[in-house]
């Protein structure tokens, strides 16, 4: 008898209007139970404000399920970056205790000039 290969659940969140259709929130909320949080493309134009333990942090770039503890957050390479906005957003992380290293994988950043 073969051995089953465990395949991973996967949840893709897409919206298909624009403006503000509450995308972050439900990230996240899914990414309670996620090992990932991807943001693959898109850009800085619009963003989502995810409130945690009375905090705000106002989300751009970063996908918004970063804060939840076993969440990882990856910026995929479909994401038009604003590399000073990404800054902005990743120093605010670190100002508030984050660990960027274990919770944040850059892009490959080959393509950017």
């Amino acid at each position: 008898m073969k051995k089953l290969l465990k395949q991973p659940n996967i949840t893709i969140i897409v919206g298909s209007q624009w403006g503000d259709e509450g995308k972050g929130k439900i990230v996240d909320v899914l990414a309670r139970d996620a090992a990932y949080v991807v943001r693959f493309h898109g850009g800085n134009n619009a963003g989502h404000t995810v409130v945690v333990n009375g905090r705000k942090f106002p989300f751009h770039l970063v996908p918004s399920g970063i804060l939840n503890p076993n969440a990882i957050g990856v910026i995929a390479n479909g994401v038009i970056l604003d590399l000073e906005v990404l800054s902005k957003e990743l120093d605010t992380l670190k100002e508030e205790g984050i660990d960027l290293k274990s919770k944040f994988k850059p892009i490959d950043l080959k393509g950017i000039e």
